[in-house]
């Protein structure tokens, strides 16, 4: 057999999201414009002496670092599609990246949670004016920075869309632009409350609001790191990503007395999944046959067929 008919056969490895591109250069659109704020604080507050204005320079810098975690794995998802050393691919290294990304943002929300707490305890001098105007801009910049990221399709995880048996749910959402939408958007909340705080503390005298504030946006954030580590995380353990799907395989398998007795069925990237079907039957057939009847199912990019025939019945075909 020569070499353009072993290709007919071949799988390809390459599992990127449709979006791939587009979101890298999105992501590092925000990556320059937060060291581009970060920069500006640090130098700004040293200039006229604003110590609250350096510090939120150097915070600045954590976002900056978290969301170039992501940028750099887009890279690298790309640079490597089709590296050999990568079985399956680089399709999940953007899981990868929005696990590191949710433990992150854990880490943010707990230093928040513990210094607010301290602040209500103990309460600190505020100058309000200045401490209202930091907080605006970084706002600004923040929300600058989630309408860059924002993608209707990535960020509204665990909402129904009505799937029946007949059309299942695969995932398609990519957990790395998610995380670092999350970044800016946790960022963009916190800005919001801070300076509800910091406004009830100017008009009203009332300092505890702004730890207070800060408290409740530890939670929020908090609550938003569990649910990215959670899905994240269930792609990098390859859980079954759609129950309807694995049973509507089964459904499109098991026909004319063919039985599944072994399905594996997970994520490669955004938008792509691959599936291990072994079946046993009375009257094996090729296992492109059994491929046949799995199109147009949406999502299946990689299907490995393993057919086995009941004893006494003829030879099985092999895998394929």
């Amino acid at each position: 057999m020569d070499r353009h008919s072993i290709e007919a056969f071949e799988h390809k490895h390459v599992f990127l999201g449709e979006k791939h591109d587009r979101n890298e250069r999105r992501t590092w659109r925000v990556v320059a414009l937060t060291a581009a704020t970060m920069v500006a604080e640090i130098v700004g507050g040293s200039v006229y002496g604003s110590m609250a204005l350096v510090a939120d320079g150097w915070h600045m810098s954590t976002h900056a670092a978290a969301l170039s975690i992501s940028a750099l794995a887009y890279r690298f998802a790309r640079r490597h599609a089709h590296d050999p050393r990568f079985s399956l691919g680089t399709g999940k290294l953007g899981e990868l990246a929005g696990f590191s990304s949710a433990i992150i943002l854990a880490v943010i929300a707990l230093f928040v949670g513990s210094e607010s707490i301290a602040r209500l305890l103990a309460p600190v001098v505020i100058s309000f004016d200045q401490a209202i105007l930091i907080a605006v801009l970084g706002l600004v910049v923040n929300l600058a920075s989630a309408w860059l990221l924002f993608d209707e399709e990535h960020h509204h995880p665990g909402h129904g869309h009505g799937h029946d048996e007949h059309h299942p749910h695969h995932s398609v959402h990519d957990h790395n632009i998610r995380s670092a939408y999350l970044h800016v958007l946790a960022d963009a909340m916190t800005s919001v409350l801070a300076i509800v705080g910091l406004l009830a503390g100017r008009l009203y005298g009332w300092v505890w609001m702004d730890p207070l504030m800060g408290i409740v946006g530890a939670l929020v954030i908090a609550h938003w790191s569990w649910g990215l580590i959670r899905s994240s995380g269930a792609v990098l353990l390859d859980t079954v990503p759609d129950p309807k799907l694995a049973r509507l395989v089964r459904q499109r398998i098991e026909v004319e007395g063919d039985r599944v007795f072994d399905l594996h069925l997970w994520r490669l990237g955004p938008g792509h999944l691959a599936a291990i079907i072994a079946v046993v039957s009375d009257h094996p057939q090729a296992p492109a046959e059994y491929k046949r009847r799995l199109d147009g199912i949406p999502g299946l990019s990689h299907v490995t067929v393993e057919v086995h025939a009941c004893p006494g019945h003829p030879a099985v075909p092999r895998a394929a």
